[in-house]
């Protein structure tokens, strides 16, 4: 019996073997697969609705600050720490694997402005409304040890931003104007200014790491070059920019948000006019951070919802929101491209999905595949209407979907208003202006 056992389980190994090495031919011609299409179109419809039942997006919120998330950033070495800083002048330090605080700090008087990490992950700056800039150890103080910063600098005038080099020792603050220092000095290497409003933003270029853009309050984005300590050029926008993020694959592109509930992606050296203008929020967008792949990057915004567009397009591929979430202050992308996390008025950090139907944990070879086909799938028929209509479909809050409503009827008007302006004016009295220089009042270099 035992003999014959292994003689079978001989014979079933070989025929697997056959089978394997096997190849099997097939003739691509399609005059021999007269069904392919109407089979591969009601598969990609499948996968479409499957993908819109699983998505699931929301994974966790992590709750713990007594005050208004106002800040976020996240460690460079470390992919399961993020660190927030509150209203009421808290910092914590968060583990995203046991998803709880592992370090709590009173950092300042008053609100946390702005916090960064240093390039090696050892420490990190904070900025708050009590007019100091303070760097603290990122590991926490040994038994018995007070929590103290290792540095602390006194300014003159309140700071509201502060962004560290991405390979030196240096770090920037904006306020009054934008300041760099060096992380051993007690006064500024040099400070930047180009008219007389406070700055709300300052961003270093990842890519080009000597170059840096900043917001004001008087509707500019200003470029500076560090080397030469001088402003480079300025872009004046209709309404006021809160911030700018730079795309971390594409050294000259950075996304701009505006007051206007306009995103607006630039390529610095056509400031004419945007490469493209990002149109799908109903109040002012506060905060834009990019995905470390450079092609996507996340919003948030004043109408309490999170929003991921396409670089390239105008409109958002996703829409984040809960019933309790308030006014998102601020977005961050994680640094393996998966997560989302976004602090809001009301207190909470949510972790979110990029992907909103991704199935989370380790996936067998053929759900790999499967996925792999049921994407291609989708790609192939994106445009055909079914498949179009229920990939975008996405349920939005009341006071969202009715703003939504209010504005197009009012781009509609505007429209029809220009329209009928021209068709009375004299011929070449009013010419045609496109969407992406309606925005820009001026470029000064």
């Amino acid at each position: 019996l035992n003999s014959a056992y292994i003689e079978l389980h001989y014979i079933l190994w070989v025929s697997n073997v056959c089978v394997t090495l096997t190849a099997v031919p097939r003739n691509y011609d399609p005059a021999l697969h007269p069904f392919e299409v109407p089979r591969e179109y009601t598969r990609a419809l499948n996968a479409t609705k499957l993908e819109r039942v699983f998505a699931k997006p929301f994974l966790s919120s992590l709750d713990g600050h007594r005050d208004g998330v106002n800040c976020m950033a996240k460690h460079p070495k470390s992919l399961s720490t993020v660190l927030s800083g509150a209203c009421d002048g808290e910092v914590k330090i968060w583990n995203l694997t046991k998803r709880q605080c592992i370090r709590t700090i009173q950092a300042h008087e008053g609100f946390v402005r702005g916090m960064c990490a240093r390039f090696c992950g050892t420490s990190f700056f904070t900025v708050g409304d009590d007019k100091t800039v303070k760097q603290w150890k990122m590991e926490s103080p040994e038994h018995g040890e007070e929590e103290e910063p290792i540095h602390t600098i006194l300014g003159k005038t309140v700071y509201t931003g502060i962004d560290h080099h991405w390979k030196e020792a240096v770090f920037a603050t904006c306020g009054h104007q934008v300041d760099i220092w060096d992380e051993q000095r007690t006064s500024p290497m040099c400070s930047l200014t180009w008219g007389f409003d406070s700055i709300s933003s300052v961003k270093f270029n990842p890519i080009e790491t000597y170059l840096l853009g900043s917001c004001a309050s008087d509707r500019n984005i200003v470029l500076y070059d560090m080397r030469k300590s001088t402003p480079l050029k300025k872009v004046i926008l209709n309404m006021r920019t809160n911030t700018l993020c730079w795309n971390p694959m594409e050294a000259f592109v950075f996304t701009a948000a505006n007051e206007d509930y306009n995103l607006y992606t630039f390529d610095m050296r056509f400031l004419e006019s945007p490469v493209t203008v990002h149109m799908d929020h109903v109040s002012a967008v506060l905060d834009v951070d990019y995905s470390p792949t450079g092609k996507e990057f996340v919003s948030a915004s004043f109408d309490k919802s999170v929003r991921i567009f396409p670089v390239d397009k105008g409109h958002s591929r996703e829409v984040y929101h809960t019933k309790r979430m308030q006014h998102v202050i601020t977005v961050k992308w994680t640094s393996d491209s998966k997560y989302i996390l976004c602090g809001s008025d009301e207190m909470n950090i949510r972790l979110w999905k990029a992907n909103a139907s991704e199935k989370l944990g380790v996936l067998a070879p053929r759900e790999k595949a499967a996925m792999n086909y049921n994407q291609k799938l989708k790609e192939k028929f994106q445009y055909h209407p079914q498949i179009r209509r229920i990939a975008q479909h996405r349920h939005l809050p009341k006071s969202i979907f009715c703003q939504i409503k209010e504005q197009r009827i009012m781009r509609e008007a505007r429209r029809r208003k220009e329209l009928n302006r021209r068709k009375h004016s004299k011929p070449g009295s009013m010419p045609f202006v496109s969407e992406k220089k309606k925005h820009i009042v001026a470029v000064v270099k």
